[in-house]
């Protein structure tokens, strides 16, 4: 039959084909041209239809053979290309060149923080405790001794959900949570994001903070002085100074926030005879709120009258920029490799 003999005719000329291809692209391309759906194989099988019907078998068997045969032409033909091109690389290859490094990822540096903040408490007999991100007023504002229409509402520029429904603005709502679940005493820090309507190159609307409580009988201001001044200098370390000044906060009094002495220019609010950007020469730079806690608060979560404790708050991003001499906050954000890989 004249089909049978045309796709017989297919094999020595594939053969021919495949001898001058000299690339694994070249051996594709004729593969297309005689397999692909549209190849010269398939434009012979549409001529079948034209057939008389005891014809068919013969023409179809034969198609199956040419297939089966250009496909061993192929495989075997681009087995011997990617043989050749192995043992040219392996010609050009010097094994007394150093070997190349596998890249390193890292911790995110707010990660790290966090994890050596954590660790420094838990060090200190605290426990690590955690709360939902999207949280009720009364935990958020009312229990923190904030009501509606409280003036100190207006200092956290709110993401609100609902009108009782928020993102929280600080993670204090998880120290209420903690305390209406356990009895004293009791001391937590409290890690995790928090959101507010701010945005700007010293501001994102989502940061980071971790809050600290601890909850006892006869706790005072000197055990909140010794915690924090300790805390402070196992992050920045042992020459370090601290003060505390007077200060406001809802939910704590007294309140205070901490400076500690410029990491940067180590207190003397010069570097190299310029200015200190950082603490604008005043030697000093803010590191956290702190206080004892009100006693309202403690009323709100129905503790006895005789207990005393003190809370603290800082961010995270703060501490960060802090201890590895950061400039732009938002680095924290733009998932720069360049800058994420320094931390590995």
């Amino acid at each position: 039959m004249d089909l049978i003999t045309t796709l017989e005719g297919l094999v020595p000329e594939l053969e021919k084909g495949l001898d001058r291809a000299s690339s694994l692209e070249e051996l594709e391309n004729l593969r297309v041209d005689f397999l692909g759906r549209k190849g010269r194989i398939a434009q012979i099988m549409a001529q079948l239809p034209q057939l008389a019907p005891q014809d068919r078998p013969a023409v179809g068997q034969a198609a199956n053979r040419v297939k089966e045969s250009c496909n061993a032409l192929f495989d075997a033909r681009k087995a011997a290309l990617e043989a050749g091109r192995e043992a040219a690389a392996l010609a050009r290859f010097d094994a007394s060149l150093p070997g190349r490094a596998p890249w390193r990822g890292s911790l995110h540096p707010t990660t790290l923080i966090t994890e050596e903040i954590c660790g420094i408490f838990k060090g200190l007999g605290f426990d690590v405790a955690s709360g939902p991100e999207v949280e009720i007023d009364r935990y958020n504002f009312e229990a923190l001794n904030m009501p509606p229409e409280h003036p100190a509402r207006d200092m956290q520029d709110t993401l609100y959900i609902t009108d009782t429904v928020l993102l929280r603005t600080h993670t204090s709502p998880v120290q209420v949570r903690t305390m209406l679940a356990r009895k004293p005493p009791l001391a937590v820090v409290v890690p995790g994001k928090v959101y507010r309507r701010d945005s700007d190159l010293t501001h994102t609307p989502m940061f980071h903070q971790i809050e600290g409580l601890l909850v006892g009988q006869d706790i005072s201001m000197a055990h909140l002085r010794g915690t924090l001044t300790a805390f402070v200098r196992a992050v920045f370390g042992g020459a370090t100074r601290v003060r505390f000044r007077p200060s406001f906060f809802p939910f704590t009094e007294p309140s205070a926030e901490v400076d500690i002495s410029c990491c940067i220019c180590g207190g003397e609010g010069h570097v190299n005879g310029e200015p200190c950007r950082v603490c604008k020469t005043t030697g000093w730079v803010e590191i956290l709120g702190c206080g004892m806690v009100d006693p309202a608060v403690f009323a709100a979560v129905g503790y006895p009258d005789e207990v005393t404790g003190f809370a603290f708050g800082l961010g995270v991003e703060r501490v960060a920029m802090l201890k590895y001499g950061i400039g732009d906050l938002r680095m924290f954000f733009e998932n720069d490799v360049r800058f994420l890989g320094q931390f590995n």
